[in-house]
């Protein structure tokens, strides 16, 4: 393995760091979020105070 040219090194690390970059961003834009509430609505309740 030592014997291998340095050009070799660096194109096998580029080409994993691609590929890991490709699964990356595969990932990121084929995750569907599923929203536990469809609308988000404040409620708004009146609190009374016991002065």
């Amino acid at each position: 393995m030592p014997q291998m040219a340095p050009i070799n090194w660096t194109s096998l690390y580029l080409l994993f760091i691609m590929l890991f970059l490709m699964m990356i961003i595969l990932n990121y834009f084929t995750f569907t979020y599923m929203p536990k509430y469809k609308t988000s609505q404040i409620k708004i309740s009146s609190i009374f105070w016991k002065w």
